[in-house]
């Protein structure tokens, strides 16, 4: 502890500005599932009879998966990683090539046969990318739309040829460097980051190619299609008409109105003459374009029609919506049937011969039943309707008590996936996150090391809050969200440099018991310790500024290099990988970051090959990691007075305001006044910052979890003759200054602590 003037230390005060975040995904299950709700299916058929079939999904968790799947199995033989939001859409073009898109505004091509590996990132839209669409016969046109009314259409053939550079053709494409097979990274070594935290330019780059913009929607476009010559394009969202395009130009054709909402739904007959769209009004509408006008509307849902599968003759319609349910309708004779009901709304469906693949907002995919080659044996199973021709007519028969019977009961295959998480409550102890999934199951993380550390199954989550508080207080160095399914853990500079705990309450017997630990470095430490291992592998000792970080299992025989780092302290850095901090490799997280090349990507820790750089990192991460460089930080004192209870004979020779850390505890608050007292203590068993020594500390308990140094004897408590108050409550020896701040003083003032 030491003095500090009454207007309070501002030395460590800066002005906030915008850096580059780095973000990490944990997923307790391994990586065959998806996570999250799915919002895409395409199918790949294989072209000889004992050849595999493929089914590719897109999720909310921002991946796609390809299925190899048999008559009554499914296996996940790949994952494809590396948008950094949900998937949207993706089709297959000329049966290699998978093109998704993503709300990151991205559209990413993949070699769907290959091991996951992106092959290209394609710029161009500068909102979320909502849907695709590609021709059967065309291999080299895809169409794009996505919020603000854009539309584009891509040459598939010149988006995906090299482009050249202006000042260094060897140098690979920055977008593509993270994920390309063809474009990785070039073998040097980090650049220097300089004092002022800024990195050199990369040279400018030439432009690439630019696809063909069709405008003419005022507002978000959500669904596209493509006749099978690529000839004639649709597309609708949320102006309620349908637009007509020739993809050649990008010219308007026509303007189809009739929808009284949203339009989420379009299929184009192989000829490109009829056209069926499904909208947020609950209709689906057959329209011919040669007249240019709606020839049949199907009332068949009680709610918002979002994915339409025809059959190869375009003679029968399956759809499915808002309302969970999948029907079939025969677009000629009006018949319509309920073939199943699903727990969740029906996002995508996929017609295989004679079964469908149904996806929806939950992170499973069935396959049901559907007579595709021969839709009408389906009729003769009976329970059939005919569809009305009015907006929500089915709704009012629903209500009437009419609703159809399901014509199958259960799915013939199911492709599960994990639970997502809905849920979440971050403790006081930040390190530990309680969540609660979609099935009700209850977990608590430990998101230092991404790992479960406790399943409590089915219980109420708010009592399980509840019994898990604990009086402690740590900054709130991350923030987390659920958007993909999973815990996403954000770290942002330099708010995520606050938190600093004890070694002895992390359990780190390598460490003295008094060294203070900052949670985001080590953490850091930890994501990238196989990135740190590879790049040594690759360029040896030199590549690394100041050392090699180890996993703390291989510490004791390794020696470590140290450094003195040039802005925090004078600390020396410390290389190992503590236990706490040591990430699964079963279930590895992935990061989602940017560095100076401005194109956000995303890779599993383990994936890191070590040639990533500062065009891929953050510059503040790297200092942190390999200088034990961080960035000023504030609030990481607290200010308190000190003086006696009324009436106490105790008095000390230290008068005026305090400043401590905010992590110190109320144990050696009591040394110091013993220390202080006036004929009483020693006055030169002080450290050289006025700070008293430890010399004489005899125990040290928890913050968080009431762990104690590991491999160490208990020792026995001596009975201070000293009590510490705050608000007349006798304060807890363990107690920080910031848990007493917070929960016993709760005022924005000073802290004032009283002895006696």
């Amino acid at each position: 502890m030491h003095r500090v003037g009454s207007a309070g230390n501002t030395a460590n005060s800066v002005r906030p500005r915008k850096e580059k975040r780095l973000t990490y995904l944990l997923n307790d299950a391994d990586d065959s599932k998806h996570c999250a709700g799915i919002n895409c299916l395409s199918l790949l058929k294989s072209p000889t009879p004992d050849g595999p079939n493929y089914l590719f999904s897109g999720s909310r968790d921002g991946t796609l998966k390809r299925w190899e799947i048999s008559e009554d199995v499914a296996t996940c033989s790949a994952t494809f990683e590396s948008h950094v939001d949900w998937v949207n859409d993706a089709v297959l073009v000329g049966g290699d090539t998978l093109v998704s898109c993503s709300s990151d505004t991205t559209l990413k091509t993949w070699n769907c046969l290959a091991d996951g590996i992106c092959t290209k990132t394609l710029l161009q839209h500068s909102d979320y990318v909502t849907c695709l669409a590609a021709a059967e016969n065309n291999s080299k046109i895809v169409a794009s739309g996505g919020l603000g009314g854009e539309v584009f259409i891509w040459d598939l053939e010149a988006a995906l040829a090299p482009v050249s550079k202006l000042n260094d053709p060897a140098e690979s494409d920055g977008l593509n460097r993270i994920n390309g097979s063809a474009n990785t990274l070039p073998s040097t070594s980090l650049r220097t980051i300089s004092s002022n935290n800024n990195i050199s330019p990369h040279p400018p780059q030439a432009q690439g190619y630019v696809p063909v913009a069709a405008k003419g929607h005022k507002e978000s476009v959500y669904a596209m299609a493509l006749n099978d010559t690529g000839t004639i394009l649709v597309s609708g969202g949320t102006e309620k008409v349908v637009r007509v395009w020739d993809p050649r130009s990008g010219a308007k054709t026509m303007k189809l109105r009739g929808h009284t909402d949203n339009i989420r739904a379009l299929l184009l007959d192989p000829t490109g003459r009829f056209c069926l769209s499904g909208s947020s009004d609950s209709m689906i509408r057959l329209w011919d374009l040669g007249q240019q006008r709606c020839i049949h509307s199907y009332a068949v849902h009680t709610d918002s029609v979002w994915a339409l599968a025809s059959t190869p003759a375009f003679t029968h319609v399956y759809s499915g919506g808002r309302d969970q349910s999948l029907y079939l309708t025969d677009l000629s004779t009006r018949d319509s049937l309920l073939l199943c009901t699903r727990e969740n709304p029906i996002l995508q469906l996929a017609l295989q011969d004679d079964s469908i693949w149904v996806a929806s907002t939950d992170s499973s995919i069935e396959k049901w039943p559907a007579e595709g080659q021969s839709p009408h044996k389906v009729f003769q199973k009976g329970g059939s309707f005919l569809a009305g021709n009015l907006s929500f007519s089915r709704a009012r028969v629903s209500l009437e008590g009419s609703t159809p019977a399901p014509i199958y009961k259960r799915p013939s295959l199911v492709i599960r996936g994990t639970p997502a998480i809905v849920a979440h409550e971050i403790l006081n102890n930040r390190r530990h996150i309680l969540t609660k999934d979609t099935n009700d199951s209850v977990k608590l993380w430990d998101i230092t090391r991404g790992v479960v550390i406790e399943d409590y199954g089915k219980v109420s989550f708010d009592r399980k809050k509840d019994e898990l508080f604990e009086m402690v207080s740590i900054p709130a160095w991350f923030t987390v969200d659920t958007k993909l399914g999973g815990l996403s853990i954000h770290l942002d500079t330099p708010q995520c440099f606050s938190a600093e705990m004890y070694s002895v309450d992390l359990s780190i017997s390598e460490k003295p018991e008094d060294d203070k630990v900052n949670l985001a470095r080590e953490t850091l430490k930890g994501l990238l310790t196989h990135w740190l291992k590879k790049r040594r592998q690759r360029f040896g000792s030199q590549a690394l500024s100041n050392g090699e970080t180890v996993s703390g299992k291989e510490s004791s025989a390794k020696s470590l290099a140290h450094s003195k780092a040039d802005a925090d302290g004078n600390v020396e850095i410390d290389s190992i990988v503590y236990p706490p901090f040591e990430f699964s490799t079963a279930s590895p997280p992935s990061i989602i970051t940017e560095g100076s090349s401005g194109c956000p990507w995303r890779k599993k820790i383990t994936n890191l090959d070590g040639t990533e750089d500062e065009k891929d990192f953050p510059w503040w991460c790297l200092d942190a990691v390999l200088n034990n460089r961080l960035p000023p930080r504030e609030n990481t004192k607290c200010s308190f007075y000190l003086q006696p209870c009324e009436g106490s004979t105790v008095q000390i020779l230290t008068q005026g305001k305090l400043s401590a850390p905010r992590i110190l505890r109320i144990h050696k608050v009591v040394n110091y006044v013993l220390e202080k007292m006036v004929f009483e203590g020693p006055l030169d068993n002080l450290n050289t910052d006025g700070a008293p020594s430890t010399g004489g500390l005899t125990h040290h308990s928890s913050i968080g979890d009431g762990s104690s140094r590991a491999g160490s004897k208990p020792r026995p408590k001596l009975k201070p003759s000293i009590e510490i108050l705050c608000n007349n409550q006798v304060l807890l020896p363990e107690m920080s200054l910031a848990t007493v701040r917070a929960y016993i003083w709760k005022k924005p003032e000073d802290l004032v602590l009283n002895y006696r």
